[in-house]
């Protein structure tokens, strides 16, 4: 049987070996599935509701084990994942109280005998190749309603957080979701092709835009639904009017936070001119506060990088900056191992010509770049291929809104940023991806409108 090996990536230790699945494996648990699906969408949504619902309770009763698991397996601040956990809760609220409303027949239209209504009808089999970086929030995002909509669903989380994985299919067995209606797919990159293959009904995928490249050529063809949530390189303009300190304080932890490793980081910052080297001041203060050490310690917020091909990645980038001439405030190089470290780094006099500010960096490490005014700032922040989220910090709510709306992105921000809400879809333009996730339209994205014409005899 093939094995899966769990690495601490803070220590570099061995922490876990896992039974790993192959393609006989995924086809058989494909099969499953399928035949699972349609007997779960007839149990009433009242049913599937008090599933979800003691799921949360026992994502709660276990809140701080789970946490520690997801810490020693991605290298996350533990003060982190227990936010991540106890942030999942409110999504989790959100899907059980809208789901009856998003999956409720319509009645459009009544004219003397005719009838026309909508039925939201489960889409059926889903498949789901998650991320590790926030694996409870970003797998809840699809499986939690792919469930209330009466789905079945395929679940392969990322070889680095698979034993979170397997923790959440543990909870929603026990709270009463049949074991066949979710099932967890544990490997690499083969397991995640050999789903591919398989007779699936929807694919949502959250990971790099390369790889979501390949699902899109791969199912394309067969007009299976695709949603790829990818990256980002996300931009904050901070202009004249703004207070230098609070913007700096605001987006020091936007760019730092989870160690940089969240798709809406904060990857470039964009300062007008008579501010910048105040704010500039600020940020590196900030920054040179957060202390690197020991994920389980409480008082940790620059964890391990999980992925340690992710260090060549950062190191290059600050090669690169240094030649072509980008002044370092702080950091710019690995921590002393074992494990996968890398210093929070901070630059000045950034340019475009820079892969620093043109190639998603998923670390902790940012450029600023001085600006003469609005204009500059949104042509800089409109050159990119990504367009997931982009921020405006200033005292002046009509300006925010102006200049946001000439930003190519799915979400923006006025005078706050890194911030997700299960009320608000998920979205972003070009290679951030298609389709979404949260809101009432993230509970639609599971179904699909069936039209009724009625007409009484």
């Amino acid at each position: 049987m093939n094995q899966l090996a769990i690495h601490n990536p803070a220590t570099g230790a061995l922490i876990a070996e896992l039974p790993a699945d192959d393609a006989t494996s995924v086809a058989a648990k494909a099969t499953l599935a399928r035949a699972a699906q349609k007997p779960w969408a007839a149990t009433p949504m009242a049913k599937r509701q008090a599933c979800i619902e003691r799921f949360k309770a026992g994502v709660l009763a276990e809140l701080d084990e789970l946490a520690a698991t997801m810490t020693r397996e991605t290298g996350k601040p533990i003060q982190m994942s227990r936010n991540e956990l106890n942030g999942l809760i409110a999504r989790i609220d959100f899907f059980i109280e809208e789901a009856d409303d998003e999956q409720a027949t319509e009645t459009v239209f009544i004219d003397g005998s005719m009838t026309e209504q909508i039925e939201h009808t489960p889409l059926g089999v889903i498949a789901n190749i998650s991320a590790w970086n926030y694996p409870w929030f970003v797998g809840g995002n699809v499986f939690i309603p792919a469930l209330l909509t009466g789905n079945a669903v395929l679940y392969k989380p990322s070889e680095y957080a698979a034993q979170t994985g397997l923790a959440i299919a543990r909870l929603l067995h026990a709270a009463g979701v049949p074991e066949h209606a979710f099932i967890t797919l544990i490997g690499g990159g083969d397991v995640g092709a050999a789903l591919l293959a398989q007779k699936i009904d929807g694919l949502f995928f959250t990971g790099s835009h390369a790889t979501g490249a390949r699902i899109m050529e791969a199912l394309g063809p067969r007009m299976v639904k695709v949603q790829l949530e990818l990256g980002g390189k996300d931009p904050t303009y901070v202009c004249e009017d703004a207070n230098p300190k609070t913007a700096a304080e605001s987006l020091a932890d936007g760019a730092m936070y989870n160690t940089g490793q969240s798709c809406c980081s904060v990857e470039r910052i964009y300062v007008h001119e008579s501010i910048h080297d105040d704010f500039v001041s600020a940020f590196v203060a900030t920054v040179k506060t957060f202390k690197a050490g020991d994920p389980m310690s409480a008082d940790t917020y620059i964890g391990a990088i999980t992925r340690a091909p992710q260090l060549d990645v950062l190191e290059a980038q600050v090669a690169d900056a240094k030649a072509k001439g980008a002044r370092l405030l702080t950091g710019g190089k690995r921590l002393p191992g074992p494990g996968n470290w890398f210093e929070p780094t901070v630059f000045a006099d950034v340019s475009h010509d820079m892969a620093l500010m043109r190639e998603e960096s998923f670390g902790p490490i940012i450029g600023i770049q001085k600006v003469t005014g609005d204009a500059q700032a949104v042509e800089l922040m409109n050159d990119t291929r990504y367009g997931l989220t982009a921020g405006i910090f200033t005292r002046d709510e009509a300006r925010a809104k102006n200049l946001l709306d000439q930003v190519n992105a799915g979400t923006v921000y006025w005078n706050c940023c890194d911030r997700v809400s299960p009320r608000l879809p998920w979205s972003g333009h070009g290679d951030s991806g298609v389709g979404l996730t949260l809101s009432t339209y993230g509970i639609q994205a599971f179904t699909r409108p069936k039209a009724w014409h009625l007409r009484q005899p």
